[in-house]
């Protein structure tokens, strides 16, 4: 059964950095576009960003310039480096993967991933 599994989360200061991981478990991911969202207590489901297979990426406005999606095709990866946190992103963080040739985030895009893994949750706060 194809799954994917999320890591990295954790509590830390407004200000400070977590580093996210997504790893799928029965395929390979490299050939997928992978999107990460977060779900904000009493909040929808937020498209955060995503990297097609080719690379190509993109980063909804709360968190371009602070957060840096990538992926390792030789460790099967996706990585979200988020800097600079503040207490609105807390939530849970959800990687989803699908064989997409390009990627968005934009509201109402959420139909367009086939799998998805459990979550990791970010707590942000002092």
């Amino acid at each position: 059964q194809w799954q994917l599994v999320e890591s990295g989360g954790g509590l830390v200061q407004p200000g400070g950095s977590l580093r996210l991981s997504c790893a799928p478990s029965g395929f390979t991911l490299s050939f997928y576009a992978v999107a990460w969202f977060r779900r904000a207590p009493g909040k929808d489901l937020e498209g955060v960003s995503c990297i097609s297979s080719g690379g190509q990426m993109d980063y909804s406005d709360a968190v371009k310039d602070r957060f840096t999606i990538s992926r390792d095709n030789v460790e099967n990866t996706v990585y979200l480096q988020m800097n600079n946190l503040k207490d609105e992103d807390t939530g849970e963080y959800v990687c989803a993967a699908a064989p997409l040739p390009l990627c968005t985030v934009v509201p109402g895009t959420r139909r367009l991933w086939d799998y998805w893994g459990q979550g990791t949750q970010v707590t942000v706060s002092s």
